[in-house]
């Protein structure tokens, strides 16, 4: 199977978790908004790439003038999601112009708190690194925003904007509400998406380990 048909697979079933999961139960409330306005960039890193490949793929996308979302998926890599965590750190520290967060397949589900919580929430199919600009929270601090803008840059930045500075919390604490009133279909919809990425990877040809 062609590098490109390989690619194809890796992001659609990405976009199965973005729609079926991120979207479907409304854990970010932005998130339809950034991938129907064309804002959201995707790309695929494969093997085990160097923490140079993903700077590079981060930056990559990063320049391009849409991008207000930007996601490196490594289908092929083999890592425990304490390790990512730490992936993540060097990735941040390359990439000073924007936030970075860590999505694992292996996040185990944990209702203690909302905060406990948000690894669950980010079992994406495969290790995935997710940035967002800084520069949204500087068009925040130079213009009065939107509510939309401003709260769209806190919570997928990761930083407090000027306008609602308690969204964030809020929306811990909404998704929280969602998953503990029927964790088994939050469940369910993630097993059956990771059950879809091990049929078709094995059907294209993408080695992993999982």
């Amino acid at each position: 199977m062609s590098l490109s048909a390989r690619r194809a697979e890796v992001i659609r079933v990405f976009e199965r978790y973005l729609i079926e999961v991120v979207e479907r139960y409304d854990f970010c409330p932005w998130a339809r908004l950034s991938r129907q306005g064309g804002e959201l960039a995707v790309e695929v890193v494969w093997g085990t790439p160097t923490v140079e490949t993903w700077v590079a793929a981060c930056q990559q996308l990063l320049a391009r003038p849409e991008t207000r979302v930007a996601m490196v998926i490594a289908p092929e890599l083999s890592i425990g999601p304490n390790a990512l965590h730490g992936l993540r750190a060097e990735v941040a520290a390359c990439v000073p112009s924007a936030g970075v967060a860590d999505f694992h397949p292996e996040a185990t589900i944990d209702l203690t708190t909302p905060a406990r919580l948000v690894p669950f929430i980010r079992r994406s199919p495969d290790p995935l690194l997710q940035l967002v600009p800084f520069s949204l929270l500087d068009q925040v601090r130079a213009t009065p925003p939107s509510a939309q803008l401003a709260q769209q840059a806190q919570i997928l930045g990761g930083r407090a904007a000027p306008l609602r500075q308690d969204a964030a919390t809020r929306i811990a604490a909404a998704n929280h509400a969602t998953v503990s009133a029927d964790p088994a279909d939050v469940a369910r919809t993630l097993d059956a998406i990771a059950a879809d990425r091990s049929t078709s990877y094995a059907r294209v040809g993408i080695t992993s380990s999982r």
